[in-house]
């Protein structure tokens, strides 16, 4: 269940390097979607899941990331930190198949949803971040 993480982190970090870069540009929507899961679905749920962050980074040019986790002490609470070049690009991606195939499958799993709009503090050090941990990958 958990070694999804550790990809999709990775995917997340190439993802961002390339758009980071045009920080004085950047007009992206930054998004942490808190979901809480009923617990008879969680193993169900974290597949859909999985399937559908790892299509949307693949094949949607405006996802820069789509990072699901869930908190170590209580799986049931997910989060998903998102990130879109902008809000055309999160628009579109609500439109997609993969996207509508979660929604629709996982409705029934999801005891409660909040979705929390963020502002990135500074980009020019999250691009640091993510140039050292690629460098560390080498």
């Amino acid at each position: 269940m958990a070694n999804f993480i550790p990809k999709a982190f990775l995917v997340l970090l190439m993802s961002i390097a390339s758009v980071i870069s045009l920080a004085d540009e950047y007009e992206g929507m930054v998004r942490i979607s808190e979901i809480e899961i009923h617990e008879g679905y969680l193993e169900e749920y974290l597949e859909i899941l999985k399937e559908e962050a790892e299509a949307s980074v693949r094949l949607e040019p405006g996802v820069i990331a789509i990072y699901p986790m869930y908190q170590v002490e209580n799986p049931t609470q997910v989060r998903i930190l998102e990130i879109y070049t902008n809000k055309k690009a999160y628009d579109s991606h609500l439109e997609t198949p993969h996207f509508k195939k979660y929604k629709t499958t996982t409705i029934k799993m999801v005891k409660s949803l909040n979705l929390v709009d963020m502002s990135i503090i500074d980009l020019e050090t999250m691009e640091k971040i993510f140039r050292k941990h690629s460098l560390a990958q080498k």
